[in-house]
């Protein structure tokens, strides 16, 4: 009987360490994860990246996109409708990963614009033209003059505003912080500092959701 007794006493405080193992790891876990969101925030957030939606949101997407990228065209849409399903609640902010060859020029298009306040309608244009002047999935930024020419832009000044220190900056800081951030693949997204735990439209979703549900609580 006390054998049995020791046997019980034994395996109980098993249990309880495990649990208490279990629950210092957990911790740890919640740790790390917060000082990987403290140290992304600190390159995530930059005053000169193109921002959309209510500059006070509780949720913050930043996505690092390549115009010459499929899939950043692709998900482009379904992030908006994510941000009109939730008005205010959510902003966008656009950062430059020129991975495919050729794309530097157009991202300087692309940032350029911003001094006509075309961001928005030249990246929209570029990317649905993203078949006329991507070929094999080279950039040819000679190509893009024509889509471009369809908008309000005035495309001479475009082109001197292209070869700006300032313009040159914005992209190289961008480029900068996805090395940082270790981005070899576009898009790539964040939510409020957060890194996707896996790419896809359902994990940007869940963590959206999550992190809106966050704000909701915290009120």
């Amino acid at each position: 009987m006390k054998q049995k007794n020791i046997f019980i006493a034994s395996a109980v405080l098993l249990l309880v360490v495990f649990g208490l193992a279990a629950v210092l790891y957990k911790n740890h876990q919640a740790d790390q994860a917060a000082q990987i969101v403290a140290q992304n925030r600190a390159v995530l957030e930059r005053a000169h990246a193109q921002t959309f939606g209510n500059p006070n949101a509780p949720v913050h997407i930043v996505e690092f996109f390549d115009p010459a990228c499929e899939t950043c065209r692709d998900f482009y849409p379904l992030v908006k409708k994510m941000m009109a399903a939730n008005p205010d609640k959510i902003k966008l902010s656009m950062r430059y990963a020129p991975l495919h060859k050729g794309s530097d020029q157009v991202v300087k298009a692309i940032e350029a614009s911003r001094k006509q306040g075309m961001f928005q309608q030249t990246l929209e244009t570029l990317f649905a033209s993203q078949g006329h002047w991507v070929v094999q999935h080279v950039s040819q930024p000679q190509l893009i003059w024509d889509p471009l020419s369809g908008l309000p832009l005035d495309l001479r000044q475009l082109q001197a505003d292209m070869e700006l220190p300032a313009v040159a900056q914005v992209i190289a800081q961008d480029v900068a912080d996805a090395k940082v951030l270790n981005i070899t693949m576009t898009p790539e997204f964040f939510v409020n500092g957060k890194p996707l735990p896996s790419f896809g439209y359902e994990p940007l979703k869940k963590l959206v959701d999550d992190a809106l549900l966050e704000s909701a609580q915290a009120k």
